[in-house]
């Protein structure tokens, strides 16, 4: 890792710790600096890399510009979750793209393919049914969205590196806190762990390129 990397990437987890505390203590206008700049500092971070892979970075680069785009979507007033999750649909297109071009094992995507079985059938499907019960209207982008980021889970586990690995796993968790929270059962701690699951998932994920 370069010199500037790591100064970027110090910078990137005392933003997200910052708005992380702003979270929990409900200070909105906080999040509207905090939120999009963590995941600025983040790009800039993964920019500043010397990576393995320059064309894996490039679309790592991609994926983090959409999850800016995502985080801008979801945090302005009013329901723009629709143009949100279209954003983070892209942008795991563009990490499963990345991952693909790093390489990928047989043997862990049939590991990865399991591991997102198991984890449909135990939340994904009643996530599935309270969207139906809930707003029928959200259901094709909600299952669209489920499956792209369970092939981007696939194909992390199918790396076999434990930082891309931990990465999707983080936010995939992410990513079902806020379909259970919105669609299920709303819990008091839930729109902050989707934050902590949902930063470090990215900045394992932005370690995976070194």
């Amino acid at each position: 890792m370069t010199a500037a990397a790591g100064v970027l990437l110090a910078l990137t987890l005392v933003s997200a710790v910052i708005d992380w505390t702003a979270v929990r203590h409900g200070h909105q206008v906080m999040r509207y600096v905090f939120k999009p700049l963590t995941l600025v500092l983040l790009t800039a971070t993964a920019l500043a890399l010397d990576p393995d892979d320059p064309a894996v970075r490039t679309w790592f680069v991609v994926a983090l510009v959409m999850s800016l785009a995502g985080d801008v979507f979801l945090m302005l007033p009013g329901d723009l979750f629709v143009p949100g999750l279209g954003s983070f649909l892209l942008a795991h297109v563009a990490y499963v793209v990345g991952l693909v071009i790093s390489g990928l094992e047989p043997l862990g995507v049939v590991v990865g393919l399991v591991v997102v079985a198991v984890a449909f059938a135990l939340v994904g499907a009643r996530i599935v049914a309270g969207v139906r019960r809930t707003e029928p209207a959200l259901g094709p982008p909600v299952l669209a969205y489920m499956g792209v980021i369970s092939a981007m889970l696939v194909c992390a586990v199918g790396t076999g590196a434990p930082l891309a690995i931990a990465g999707a796993g983080l936010f995939y968790a992410s990513d079902a806190l806020i379909g259970w929270g919105r669609f299920v059962e709303s819990r008091p701690w839930g729109d902050l762990a989707v934050m902590v699951t949902y930063h470090l998932g990215q900045v394992l994920l932005v370690l995976f390129l070194v």
